[in-house]
């Protein structure tokens, strides 16, 4: 007999026996101990040496910042530094320094809660700077590889086999391409975990692995969270149905469970947010139902398929190793329904959870590469749904569901040699076509080491001003507003609080009563003392018309619009900076010249309220008003304004009036999503009180301003109308 004949011998003797121990694969018996301990250690190393492959070891220093500066990751790192600094609070995860009004708290910035939780007692003995993000990803691939060997050995009895296989679970895209820059997310170990808990034959100790991995989801991600409580939910249910005498226990187990993963999202800080979770998004963060084929830059050979906008969260591919160990399956390997059935009934609460993971991914937006089909939803279940608004990412339990099928299709419908061949051929493809995704990722993680971040602020004024005031806010406050990082980096650096934020979710409530306290210190020239104000060129020219300057300075430095209240009557406060007048921050409008508002330039001061921040083709009103402050030359004769409206099939017009110095000179309704020419006749009511000199005030009132994403165009939950492109004085 050779060396086939005798696993095969092996496994059906096995397969007789009643399950083991360490709940494992049906019939997999018990391992001498020291072999065990070999076996253990394999996965573990084999986790260490995919994280040196695919990241690298730098990010393991943990003075090392240099791979965080920019976007997601310099969130994830601000939120920690102001919460390591932060004094303790209940809930133990509050970190209002970062945020103020806009509401925060360890979680929202995606810094790991269990490590920012872990690391702050110690914080006086940490060096300054200190990351434990690098760790964090190591601890991923490690535990990754750890319960895809455990899953792996629900399959096959073979170690070899579970070492491919576990290899596989590793060099899954959708882990891989999280270190993108949402680290948080990168554990997809505890969706594993979950799979195996829920898979496993033995069920003794359950109450304690089920709270170990739910109160780890809840202290690293929220999403994580919501898919592995499916996955218990579902297990117990299941349990619950099979074996009858366990159902006092499993009741118990329930009312054990959810009050502590309560306590600990309470601790946490997830409540922290205007007592909810919802945000706009549901529908454009979508699962493609092409996206276990589309490779979206992430294969040599196969070509990206077309999708939607927001498809890209919902990146599931099965890369070109798993596809083809699919197609294998599918047309070379003979199965048995039977045994299909066999599976899918005795885990059916399982099964259904993940069904509806997966059609929660999808959305009622069907997509289909480049194609929606659209599906009615009630307002009420769409605003719920908006909880978890990135919803594509609800099919990674579904996703290494199939993974695993696949492995175990192919381990207990081949003989082992057959299947170790295969195994081995899908995972060296992967590893190869895959790292078309990885390697321009790994690049990034080896940046060149450093312990700062680049700064634009050069001059010695901000050292003074960190020792002067103890906040720093944006005029007007705003979510990721344009340079929210320097302004982070710079009051972290000096223990001061800050909006200056980039949140997974902010406070709505606070957000607007920050605005409203913004836009009335504009208009009345009133700051807070112990604050520091960093003006947007939309805000300056109420700021310098209004400012108190006898007082306060209002200066530009470095590039920006800074009002340091107090400044000027300070006698310890170092003078000659000068002083920022309107006449400074408007350059007159000559007739004929044509005012592109795509943020290239200078035209922001013009925006004096109502506007968004500009962007590249533009800037959108917000609001149901918005005004613009020009100052001429000479009268013109007429306006010529380029402009889009915000329309949708659900939301086809946009009726718009204009007004120019308190006069009504045009109105009318816009429709079709094409940017088109409004010509605007200035009358001579509108130039009362002589002179050419003059400032013309347009203001835009915009009566069907709404969200794009209550009317199906994208995520955006900013009240639009308008577009304005330019516009040209004649």
């Amino acid at each position: 007999m050779d060396d086939d004949e005798m696993d095969l011998a092996v496994e059906k003797r096995a397969a007789t026996e009643p399950d083991r121990v360490d709940g494992e694969s049906r019939g997999v018996r018990a391992a001498p101990r020291g072999m065990a301990i070999v076996f253990g250690v394999v996965p573990v190393g084999f986790g260490a040496l995919a994280f040196l492959l695919v990241v690298g070891p730098r990010v393991l220093d943990p003075t090392n910042i240099g791979w965080l500066a920019e976007g997601d990751p310099a969130t994830h790192y601000l939120g920690w530094v102001f919460f390591r600094y932060a004094p303790w609070s209940i809930p133990l995860g509050l970190n209002p320094q970062y945020g103020l009004e806009l509401a925060s708290a360890i979680p929202y910035s995606d810094s790991v809660p269990l490590l920012a939780l872990l690391f702050k007692p110690f914080s006086a003995l940490l060096p300054e700077p200190f990351q434990y993000l690098g760790f964090w990803l190591l601890a991923c691939f490690v535990l990754q590889a750890w319960f895809g060997w455990k899953l792996a050995g629900l399959a096959t009895v073979q170690s070899f086999l579970r070492i491919l296989a576990t290899a596989l679970f590793v060099f899954a895209p959708p882990m891989l391409a999280r270190l993108h820059g949402h680290y948080a997310l990168a554990g997809h170990f505890l969706v594993l975990a979950a799979l195996y808990l829920a898979l496993r034959e033995r069920q003794d100790a359950r109450l304690w692995w089920w709270s170990g991995v739910l109160l780890v989801a809840a202290l690293v991600h929220p999403y994580l969270l919501a898919m592995t409580g499916a996955l218990w939910l579902a297990s117990l249910v299941d349990q619950a149905v099979r074996v009858r005498a366990l159902r006092c226990a499993l009741l118990a187990e329930l009312a054990a469970v959810v009050p502590v993963i309560a306590v600990a999202a309470w601790q946490a800080g997830y409540f922290s947010v205007d007592g909810s979770f919802a945000s706009g998004g549901y529908g454009v963060y979508r699962l493609n139902m092409l996206s276990l084929f589309d490779p979206a830059g992430w294969s040599y050979v196969l070509p990206d398929l077309p999708q939607g906008p927001g498809d890209y969260e919902g990146f599931n591919f099965l890369g070109l190793g798993l596809l083809g160990l699919l197609a294998v399956c599918v047309v070379f390997i003979p199965g048995k329904r039977d045994e299909l059935i066999g599976a899918v009934s005795a885990r059916p609460f399982l099964v259904v959870v993940l069904a509806g993971l997966t059609c929660f991914a999808l959305t009622h937006r069907l997509g289909i590469g480049a194609a929606t089909l659209d599906l009615p939803l009630d307002g009420g279940l769409e605003r719920l749904a908006n909880t978890f608004r990135s919803s594509g990412r609800m099919f990674w339990p579904a996703y290494y569901a199939i993974l695993f099928a696949i492995v175990a299709f192919v381990a207990r419908r081949t003989t082992p040699r057959v299947a170790g061949g295969l195994l081995a051929i899908a995972l060296a493809v992967q590893i190869v076509d895959t790292s078309a995704g990885w390697k321009p990722i790994r690049a990034k993680l080896m940046a060149e080491p450093t312990t700062h971040w680049a700064s634009p602020l050069a001059s010695p004024f901000w050292s003074e001003a960190a020792r002067h005031y103890r906040k720093v806010r944006l005029v007007p406050p705003r979510n990721e507003a344009p340079a929210w990082q320097v302004w982070a980096s710079y009051a972290a650096q000096h223990r001061l609080a800050t909006d200056a934020v980039y949140l997974a979710r902010i406070d709505a409530e606070g957000l607007a009563a920050a605005a409203r306290d913004a836009d009335a210190r504009l208009g009345s020239g009133e700051y807070a003392r112990d604050t520091l104000y960093i003006v947007a060129d939309s805000a300056a020219v109420r700021a310098a018309a209004n400012v108190n300057a006898a007082e306060d300075l209002f200066a530009r430095i470095d590039g920006f619009n800074v009002l340091a209240p107090g400044w000027r009557a300070c006698e310890a406060c170092s003078p000659g900076l000068p002083q920022l007048a309107v006449e400074d921050l408007l350059k007159r409008v000559v007739l004929g010249e044509r005012l592109s508002f795509d943020g290239s330039g200078t035209t922001s001061a013009y925006l004096l309220r109502g506007w968004s921040m500009p962007e590249t083709w533009g800037t959108w009103s917000e609001g149901r008003q918005a005004e613009l402050l020009l100052p001429v030359e000479r009268r013109p004769s007429r306006l010529v304004i380029e402009a889009q409206p915000l329309v949708s099939a659900s939301h086809p017009r946009q009726r718009v009036a204009i007004d120019i110095n308190g006069v009504a000179v045009w109105q009318g309704v816009l429709s079709g999503a094409d940017a088109r020419l409004i010509e605007v006749a200035v009358p001579a009511a509108a130039w009362s009180g002589g002179g050419n000199d003059r400032m013309l005030q347009i203001v835009f009132r915009l009566p069907d301003a709404v969200r794009p994403s209550d009317i199906g165009i994208n995520a955006d939950t900013r009240v639009l109308a308008l577009g304005l492109r330019a516009l040209t004085v004649q």
